[in-house]
């Protein structure tokens, strides 16, 4: 995919109110991020305070030139409409999950069927970032839940305040960006 000149890759960070999309992106972005946070006015779903009610920016500077340009998601359903438009022109979505929740294999499922048009089957990672003692589901679960869907996709334990960690994260689906393009390529000239 490089052909000598710089390129810009937008990348969209997913998954349910609490996850960690913001503070991921704050982890690794070089940059300051831009943040929509706003007074969370739906405590019933999780006691945080703020939450994004846009989306989030930041960006990560690659060897060669290039730019991948991050854009976090609101986490609440409400503002789905968001969520298609921050999706045109992505490459891949990396889903936070957070195991404390009472059925993350359904909010994955729910993230995966939503993203589906940026995806296309591997273009995507799974970072969990609270695993939740209490929880009667496992990581594994998360990548059978993928699996049935028909995803192959990566799923990892993450700690979203640690720039090492959520860079794994990135790494790991600008891998599956390449070999996507690469097969691409390959079909096209077969």
């Amino acid at each position: 995919m490089t052909d000598g000149s710089s390129r810009e890759i937008k990348i969209l960070i997913t998954g349910p109110m609490g996850a960690g999309k913001t503070t991921a992106l704050a982890a690794v972005s070089e940059s300051k991020p831009i943040q929509t946070e706003a007074k969370n006015s739906d405590v019933a779903q999780h006691s945080k305070s703020h939450t994004t009610v846009a989306m989030d920016f930041g960006e990560v500077h690659l060897e060669g030139g290039d730019r991948l340009r991050i854009y976090g998601t609101p986490g609440q359903k409400r503002f789905n409409a968001m969520w298609q438009i921050l999706a045109k022109g992505a490459l891949g979505v990396v889903v936070l999950l957070d195991m404390t929740r009472p059925n993350p294999p359904e909010d994955l499922r729910d993230y995966l069927n939503d993203f589906s048009s940026v995806i296309h089957g591997s273009c995507a990672v799974v970072g969990v970032g609270r695993l939740g003692e209490q929880s009667q589901y496992e990581i594994s679960d998360l990548a059978d839940t993928a699996a049935q869907m028909g995803f192959a996709i990566p799923v990892f334990s993450v700690d979203v305040r640690q720039r090492q960690d959520v860079l794994l994260l990135l790494e790991a689906l600008f891998c599956q960006i390449e070999m996507d393009a690469a097969l691409a390529e390959y079909s096209e000239s077969a």
